[in-house]
């Protein structure tokens, strides 16, 4: 006959099934890969017009990207590429200018791009990205702040989503984009990111 001590799994053992519960927690846990929903997702600038007489704003209206998170081990990745052709001042005349050699030269840059792999978090939201964009040729590390950053179900069509908004400040010289300063427009802009993003898994 086997006695309740007999039956009691070794140290060993336990150990074994223990870190077998482990890695299967981890694989729970896996990055997860999103989507960006472009719709939803617009990034826009913000720049001080005639030394500050006023701001002036504009904004692009084609991107795609990727988003991979695994926020119990407090990783992930961003991977973003704008359409530079795509950007829009809400003037014609202004966008033509923007569009040639002495600002985004899309002929020959027609998409400019953001790349992470060190992502920060609080706890479980992601809080900040430092990582490098690529603009008019030139790759230059950017820390982005992200803010408002929430996971859950669109009610509409009931897919998980995960949202937030990016922000930074850079100083566009340092891209070799010069024109205009500081007369007709400032050095720095602010860049503003908001992004959906749906999970690959949901159909």
């Amino acid at each position: 006959m086997f006695t309740n001590r007999s039956l009691a799994p070794s140290p060993r053992l336990a150990a074994e099934v223990a870190l077998a519960c482990a890695l299967s927690a981890g694989t729970a846990l896996a990055d997860e890969s999103y989507t960006i929903d472009p719709s939803h997702s617009e990034p826009r600038y913000e720049i001080q017009h005639m030394r500050g007489l006023s701001t002036q704003w504009g904004s692009f209206g084609k991107l795609s990207g990727k988003v991979t998170l695994d926020r119990g081990a407090r990783k992930g990745t961003i991977d973003v590429t704008i359409d530079t052709a795509s950007i829009r001042s809400h003037d014609a005349r202004v966008d033509a200018i923007l569009k040639g050699e002495n600002y985004f030269n899309v002929e020959k840059y027609p998409t400019m791009s953001f790349k992470s792999t060190n992502l920060a978090f609080d706890g479980d939201k992601l809080v900040g990205a430092d990582g490098e964009l690529t603009m008019i040729g030139v790759t230059r590390p950017v820390a982005l702040k992200v803010s408002n950053f929430s996971c859950g179900e669109n009610p509409f069509n009931k897919k998980p989503v995960c949202g937030g908004e990016a922000t930074a400040t850079i100083k566009r010289s340092e891209w070799g984009m010069k024109a205009g300063i500081p007369n007709a427009t400032s050095d720095e802009v602010r860049i503003v990111i908001p992004i959906e993003a749906y999970r690959d898994d949901a159909g």
